[in-house]
C-alpha cells in the first residue's frame, strides 16, 4: 500500500509559492547577474583607436571596425593608418592608440627594452594572420636568383668585393621581415650583420611598407621583404619579382598580432577581451573565401591601403605570379581564423627570443621562459573565446622545420637551438 501524501501546511504552500515565482524571475534576467548585483561585461573604456599599416593583414581589425563588429560588443571604434611601425610602436606607448595591428617581435622587443626603444611591457592576446609576406628581388636578379639563396651568394660577394655591398629592406628590426630576410639570406651562406650591422655581406636598411616599391624603383636596393600588396606591386610595375613566399619559408609562420600595452590591458580587461571577440567574427568571415574579393575592396581605400583591389585579391585567393614566370596556386595563402590561427602560442615567442638572441639583440641569453610567459597571453585568449563559446584547438608545442631543414623545439635547450647555426652573431 501507498504511503498517505505529507499534508502541506499553509506556511510551506507560501514558501514554494514564493520560491517558485523568485526563480521564474531571476530566469528572465541578465546573463551575469549574481545575487542582488548585476556582474556588468561592457567595457571598461568603450572609445578606442586603433593602429594599423598599410598591409594586407591589417584586414581583421578593418573589417571589425566596417563591418559594426566593434560596435556590436560595445566598442566604439577609430582606426589610424601609421606612417611606419616605429610610430605605430611609440603611439601604443604613449595611449595614443589602445590596440594596434603589430609585427610579432615588437610587443618582445618593447617589453625587453631592446633595439634603443624605452622599456615598455606589451602583450599579445592575438594572433591575426599567417603566412602571406614575401621576399622580392630586382629585376637584375631576374632568372638567375629565386627560392634558394644559395645563388645569391656568389652576386653577394662579388658586390662586397668591389666595395659595394648589395642592399636589402626589411620594415623594422626586430620584426617579421627582418627575420625572415635574415633566416632567407643566413640560410645561402650571407650574413645580414649583427643588431647593429657588425659583421654583414650586405646593407640592410629599414624602410616602411608603403615605401618598398618606390625604393626599389630609383635604384637603391635589390631585394626587400615585406607583406602584401607591395610584393604584388613591385611585379605590377614591372621593378622587381618575388623569389620566395614567407610560407615556403616556414608554413603557417605567426606574422602580425593585435597589441596592447600591459598597462592598458590590466586596466581594461573587459575592454580586451571584447575587443578579442570581434576579431574572432571578423577574421572567420575573412577565411571564407567568397568574401575575399569583398575583403580586397573593403582594405585596398585610401583610408586604409591606397592601391587597386586587383593587387591584394589575387594573392589572398592563393593565385601567385611570381613575376620570373613561375605561376601556381598556393594552397598557403594568408590565412585569418583557419588552423587555429588566432591563439598566442608560447613557441611563437620562443622562437622569434632565439632568433633576437642569434643576431645579436640581446646580450647574453634572454629569460626565454619569463618573457613568453609575460608576453604571450594565452589567459586573456582563452577567456574571451569561451566566453562567445569558441572552441579552439588549444597549446601547440610540436617542433618546426622551416625551409633549410633546420628543427625548431621549443622544448628543447632553446639556447642551443640559437648557438647552433652557421651564420650568426651572438653577444656574450
Amino acid at each position: 500500500m501507498k504511503p498517505l501524501p505529507t499534508p502541506i501546511s499553509r506556511r510551506s504552500l507560501l514558501q514554494r509559492s514564493t520560491a517558485a515565482g523568485l526563480g521564474t524571475l531571476l530566469s528572465g534576467l541578465p546573463q551575469g547577474w549574481v545575487g542582488s548585483a548585476y556582474a556588468d561585461d561592457s567595457p571598461e573604456r568603450p572609445d578606442l583607436n586603433f593602429g594599423i599599416i598599410a598591409l594586407t593583414d591589417c584586414s581583421s581589425i578593418v573589417l571589425a571596425h566596417e563591418k559594426g563588429l566593434f560596435k556590436k560588443y560595445g566598442i566604439k571604434s577609430t582606426v589610424t593608418k601609421g606612417a611606419s611601425w616605429a610610430a605605430i610602436r611609440d603611439s601604443l606607448s604613449n595611449n595614443d592608440l589602445q590596440a594596434t595591428h603589430m609585427l610579432i617581435g615588437m610587443p618582445i622587443a618593447s617589453t625587453m627594452g631592446l633595439g634603443g626603444a624605452p622599456k615598455k611591457p606589451m602583450i599579445i592576446p592575438w594572433l591575426l594572420n599567417r603566412n602571406g609576406q614575401a621576399i622580392t628581388l630586382a629585376n637584375s636578379l631576374k632568372g638567375k636568383v629565386a627560392a634558394d639563396p644559395k645563388a645569391l651568394k656568389p652576386f653577394a660577394d662579388e658586390a662586397k668585393a668591389a666595395g659595394t655591398p648589395m642592399t636589402f629592406a626589411m620594415t623594422f628590426p626586430p620584426g617579421t621581415h627582418a627575420m625572415w630576410m635574415r633566416y632567407y639570406l643566413a640560410a645561402g651562406g650571407i650574413h645580414p650583420g649583427d643588431a647593429m650591422g657588425g659583421g654583414a655581406d650586405i646593407s640592410l636598411i629599414t624602410v616602411p611598407p608603403p615605401q618598398m616599391v618606390a625604393n626599389m624603383k630609383v635604384g637603391k636596393m635589390d631585394g626587400f621583404c615585406v607583406g602584401e600588396p607591395w610584393n604584388a606591386r613591385a611585379i605590377a610595375e614591372d621593378i622587381g619579382f618575388t623569389a620566395i613566399n614567407t610560407q615556403a619559408i616556414w608554413k603557417d609562420h605567426p606574422e602580425k598580432v593585435c597589441a596592447f600595452t600591459e598597462e592598458f590591458a590590466d586596466k581594461n580587461p573587459k575592454t580586451v577581451k571584447a575587443v578579442l571577440k570581434a576579431l574572432h567574427e571578423a577574421s572567420v568571415w575573412l577565411d571564407k573565401m567568397e568574401n575575399r574579393e569583398e575583403q580586397a575592396n573593403i582594405v585596398s581605400a585610401a583610408t586604409y591601403i591606397n592601391c587597386p583591389p586587383q593587387s591584394l585579391l589575387l594573392r589572398l585567393q592563393g593565385k601567385y605570379d611570381m613575376g620570373d614566370g613561375r605561376k601556381f596556386r598556393d594552397p598557403d595563402y594568408m590565412i585569418f581564423s583557419d588552423r587555429n590561427c588566432n591563439y598566442p602560442q608560447p613557441k611563437y615567442a620562443k622562437w622569434w627570443l632565439t632568433q633576437l638572441r642569434r643576431w645579436g639583440f640581446t646580450d647574453g641569453a634572454p629569460d626565454y621562459e619569463a618573457v613568453t610567459k609575460q608576453v604571450m597571453r594565452t589567459d586573456i585568449y582563452e577567456e574571451a573565446m569561451k566566453e562567445i563559446g569558441y572552441t579552439h584547438a588549444g597549446l601547440d608545442e610540436k617542433p618546426e622545420t622551416l625551409f633549410d631543414g633546420v628543427t625548431f623545439d621549443p622544448k628543447a635547450d632553446l639556447e642551443a637551438y640559437a648557438a647552433g647555426f652557421a651564420v650568426k652573431s651572438l653577444k656574450a
